[in-house]
């Protein structure tokens, strides 16, 4: 299988988990999440969609440089393993907040998740610097869901 091809799949993966995840909750965001108490600095709700959608690319590029690109190590191992677990933690993210109305918990993942995000980019970074720049966007976004979260969870 040649690099792209790889990397196509990796983008493709991750846009496929990433869709999954967000329209497994779909419903709650037009119901329950319109009845929630928001802070002044909500976004409207179209906007998450087309975010996501280019973080997912970028994320799914990351991983993917990482993949083809970067000798066979430990620390390749372990940057995987890492990303893996952010991974997941993103993809749970929605189920618990949406899914199961649980604004704590949900604020507790997203936290850790930011962690991870964190991790990530640091061995990310030193194994190839632009797949490492590219999931900065991804941790300002989850940065901002953060206090969103959080800000939501305490209005509620």
């Amino acid at each position: 299988m040649s690099d792209n091809l790889k990397i196509s799949l990796c983008i493709f993966l991750t846009l496929s988990l990433g869709f999954l995840s967000g329209f497994s909750t779909s419903s709650a965001i037009t119901g329950w999440y319109t009845t929630l108490n928001k802070p002044f600095f909500q976004p409207p709700n179209w906007l998450f969609g087309p975010v996501w959608s280019i973080l997912y690319i970028m994320i799914g590029l990351s991983i993917g440089l990482i993949w083809t690109k970067v000798e066979v190590s430990k620390a390749k191992s372990n940057a995987i393993k890492v990303f893996i677990f952010q991974l997941f933690l993103n993809l749970i993210w929605s189920p618990v907040f949406f899914g199961l109305k649980m604004l704590l918990p949900a604020a507790v993942i997203i936290i850790i998740l930011w962690f991870f995000i964190f991790i990530t980019i640091r061995m990310f970074s030193g194994l190839h610097k632009i797949a490492g720049k590219l999931l900065i966007p991804y941790l300002l976004w989850v940065s901002f869901a953060t206090c969103l979260n959080v800000a939501i969870a305490i209005l509620n």
